[in-house]
C-alpha cells in the first residue's frame, strides 16, 4: 500500500478518528449532565413558585374560618366570581376553584352548576383530607392536562380544592431542552471538526516519520523526520529520539559495510600473501622431485630459498593469529612500565642494526604508564622496522617521549620520503604497502590493535619529502 492510500484512511480505529470520538463523547456526556441538571433545577423553582401561590391561597382561605354559605355569599362580587369559578367551555383552564362535600362530590357555589373542569379535579382527588394535612400539593390530571392541587377545610364541614394548571410550565421545560438539544448538537459538531483539524496538524509529524519509516526501509538511510512548525513537546522528544535511532542505525549500517569490505579485502590480501610462499616451496619441491637440481649448490640454495619462505609464511601467520587475538579484545595484564627505558632499548636496537644511521632519542628520566610491557615493545619494534625498511639508511630517526595533561606521547619521526595523502590514510589497513615495498603490511595494523587494547590513540603526521611521524598516546599513571 502507498504512503498517499495510507494517509487516506482515516477511520475510526485511527488515533484521528479514536482522539475526536472520545473529545465529542465526552463533551457529548458534559452537554446530557449540564442540561439535566438546569431542567430539573428550573423545573423544580417554578414548580416551588406554583406550589407557593397555591399554599398561600389555601393558608388565607383555611385561616379565615368561613362556611360554606358565607363563600355562596361572595357570589355578589362578580369580580371574584370570574376569577376562580372556570368558563363551563373549557375543559383544562388554567386554575380550578371546587367544593366539594364530605362524600367527595362537588357541590354548587355561586348559583352555577359543578363544570367538567371541576367535576374531573373533584374524581381526581381521592382524599382531600390527607391534601388537606399535607404541607405541599400534588400533582394530578384533568382531562390529560397535568394540575398542582390542593385543599383546604372550610368551618362547617366541606372541602375546597385550589389547583393551578404546570402545562405551560412542561411546555416551557419542553422548549428549553430542545433549545440545549439543538445547541448542544452545534456544539459538538463544532468540536468534532475542530478536533480533526486539530489532531490532524498535530499528527502530521507523525505522518511524517512514518514516511521516513517507509523511504529507510526502501534504502533510503539519509533520511531523517523534519522538524514541525508547531510541534508538541512530546511529538517532538518522539522525533529528536527517533533521528538519534536512524542515525545509529545508519552508522552501524555503514560501519557493518566497511567491515565486510574489510574483511573480503582481508581476506583476498592474506590468501595471496600465503599462496605466494606456498607456491615457491611447491616449485622448488617439484624441481627437486624430477632431479633437476644435480648440483649440490643448487640443492643448497633451493633449501635455503624454502627455509626463507617458510619462516615468512610462519611469521606471516603469526601475524594473523595477533590480529585476530586482538580483534578479540583480550584481557592484558596491565602494570607500571617506564616508556623512557623502552624507547632508549629500541634505540640502542637499532643502532645496533644500523650503525650507519643518525638516532636522537629524547627521553630522559623515568615516564610509567599502565600497559602491557611486550605490547609496547612490539609496538616500538614494528615502527623502527618500517623505517628500517621503508628509509634510506643514511635517512635520520628521532624518538620522543612527553608527558602532558595526564597522557603519555610515543613519537617516532624519520626524515624519510614520506607518504603522500592517500597512502597516509591507507597506513593501518592490513597488507597495505606503498608501491613494491618488503614486508607482509600487518606492522602498522599490529601498531594500531595494541595501542587502542591499551586504550590509546595513533596519529600519523607525513607528506612527500617530509618524512613519517607516528605518535602513540597513553594514559599516564
Amino acid at each position: 500500500m502507498s504512503l498517499a492510500k495510507r494517509r487516506q484512511r482515516h477511520g475510526i480505529h485511527s488515533l484521528r478518528g479514536g482522539l475526536t470520538l472520545a473529545n465529542v463523547g465526552l463533551l457529548a456526556i458534559g452537554i446530557i449532565v449540564a442540561t439535566t441538571a438546569s431542567i430539573m433545577g428550573m423545573r423544580l423553582y417554578l414548580l416551588d413558585q406554583v406550589d407557593s401561590e397555591l399554599v398561600k391561597m389555601r393558608t388565607s382561605l383555611g385561616s379565615s374560618g368561613l362556611t360554606l354559605r358565607q363563600v355562596d355569599s361572595l357570589s355578589a362580587l362578580g369580580v371574584i366570581r370570574e376569577r376562580i369559578t372556570p368558563a363551563e367551555s373549557d375543559p383544562t383552564p388554567d386554575s380550578i376553584f371546587t367544593v366539594i362535600d364530605t362524600k367527595g362530590d362537588p357541590v354548587t357555589v355561586f348559583d352555577m352548576k359543578p363544570t367538567q373542569a371541576q367535576r374531573a379535579l373533584a374524581d381526581a382527588v381521592h382524599d382531600p383530607r390527607a391534601l388537606a394535612a399535607g404541607p405541599d400539593p400534588h400533582d394530578v390530571e384533568v382531562h390529560g392536562a397535568s394540575y398542582r392541587v390542593t385543599a383546604t377545610r372550610l368551618a362547617d364541614g366541606p372541602y375546597i380544592l385550589l389547583a393551578t394548571s404546570t402545562e405551560l410550565l412542561h411546555k416551557g421545560i419542553a422548549k428549553a431542552l430542545k433549545l440545549d438539544f439543538a445547541v448542544g448538537t452545534l456544539l459538538l459538531a463544532l468540536l468534532c471538526c475542530l478536533t480533526m483539524y486539530s489532531v490532524r496538524r498535530r499528527l502530521l509529524p507523525l505522518e511524517d516519520m512514518v514516511e521516513t519509516s517507509s523511504a529507510i526501509a526502501e534504502g533510503d538511510l539519509t533520511r531523517r523526520v523534519p522538524s514541525s512548525q508547531h510541534p508538541t513537546q512530546e511529538v517532538e522528544q518522539l522525533r529528536l529520539a527517533l533521528n538519534s535511532m536512524l542515525h545509529q542505525v545508519e552508522t552501524a549500517y555503514r560501519t557493518r559495510e566497511r567491515s565486510a569490505a574489510q574483511l573480503r579485502r582481508f581476506v583476498a590480501d592474506a590468501s595471496h600473501e600465503l599462496r605466494t610462499p606456498l607456491a615457491a616451496i611447491r616449485g622448488y619441491l617439484q624441481l627437486y622431485e624430477k632431479g633437476m637440481l644435480r648440483e649440490p649448490g643448487e640443492r643448497r640454495r633451493a633449501w635455503d630459498r624454502m627455509h626463507g619462505e617458510v619462516d615468512r609464511m610462519g611469521r606471516l601467520v603469526d601475524e594473523l593469529l595477533l590480529l585476530a587475538r586482538l580483534d578479540q579484545r583480550p584481557e592484558i595484564r596491565f602494570r607500571n612500565v617506564d616508556v623512557s627505558r623502552l624507547v632508549r632499548d629500541a634505540a640502542e636496537d637499532l643502532r645496533a642494526q644500523q650503525p650507519g644511521r643518525p638516532v636522537v632519542v629524547a627521553a630522559e628520566g623515568a615516564v610509567l604508564v599502565r600497559a602491557d610491557e611486550s605490547g609496547l615493545r612490539q609496538v616500538l619494534g614494528n615502527l623502527l622496522a618500517n623505517v628500517r625498511t621503508h628509509t634510506p639508511a643514511e635517512a635520520g630517526v628521532t624518538l620522543g617521549v612527553e608527558r602532558s595533561d595526564g597522557v603519555v606521547r610515543v613519537c617516532v619521526a624519520d626524515e624519510g620520503p614520506g607518504l603522500a595523502e592517500e597512502d597516509a590514510a591507507r597506513i593501518f589497513d592490513r597488507f597495505f604497502r606503498v608501491g613494491s615495498a618488503e614486508g607482509s603490511g600487518l606492522g602498522m595494523a599490529i601498531v594500531q590493535g595494541v595501542v587502542e587494547a591499551h586504550g590509546g590513540e595513533v596519529g600519523v603526521r607525513t607528506a612527500p619529502g617530509e618524512g613519517l611521524a607516528v605518535t602513540v598516546t597513553l594514559r599516564s599513571v
